[in-house]
């Protein structure tokens, strides 16, 4: 009963080692990288609008500083709760996986390390992101509720910071699907012996 039901889960994996067709995985992380990099922008926009006023004006877009913060504070809220499925489905995808093996990568990790790596670094990229929501939650509406400037430069150089990190993160990812082919459809045919210009 156990090899049947085995056999008929493998039956619904796809020629990228999927259950589907498309890998959700990256799709949300670019989601999670673009909320919380326009959250860190508009917050940095918001704390140095006086000195870009003129040039909204000038522009004769109206803009107020509580609204740059209100952006800020609305796509980091969204990253947090987004990134929760993004490590998900990451982890999910990543037990899926089956890496080509004969390769490093060009930081010179091997395919199972350079996951490990990158799931220890998306676990710890939702902590950090999900620090920084209830940070800037706790600058909106306890400690600067009253202050025009509602964030502080420390806030801000922290979320820099943590760019850097998404940097590293997201190139062990890009080291997982174009050298190790980790749910690449080409490359998973490639592996079986098939052609992937008549599977395709």
């Amino acid at each position: 009963m156990d090899t049947e039901l085995i056999n008929q889960l493998s039956d619904q994996i796809g020629a990228n080692g999927l259950p589907y067709v498309v890998p959700i995985h990256p799709n949300l992380v670019h989601l999670t990288l673009g909320l919380f990099i326009a959250a860190i922008a508009f917050d940095i926009v918001g704390l140095l609008f006086p000195v870009e006023k003129a040039v909204f004006r000038y522009l004769a877009i109206p803009v107020t500083r509580s609204g740059l913060f209100d952006v800020g504070w609305y796509n980091v809220l969204a990253a947090a709760i987004i990134t929760f499925f993004t490590i998900a489905s990451g982890l999910y995808e990543m037990l899926l996986a089956e890496p080509l093996t004969a390769v490093k990568s060009a930081w010179g990790l091997q395919a199972m390390e350079t996951m490990v790596w990158h799931g220890v670094g998306g676990v710890a990229l939702l902590f950090l992101i999900v620090a920084m929501t209830v940070w800037r939650g706790f600058q909106r509406y306890r400690w600067r509720k009253d202050m025009s400037r509602q964030v502080q430069w420390s806030y801000v150089g922290a979320g820099l910071a943590i760019f850097v990190l998404m940097f590293l993160q997201g190139t062990l990812g890009a080291h997982l699907g174009g050298e190790f082919g980790v749910h690449i459809t080409a490359d998973q045919l490639l592996r079986l012996g098939d052609n992937p210009n008549q599977r395709l």
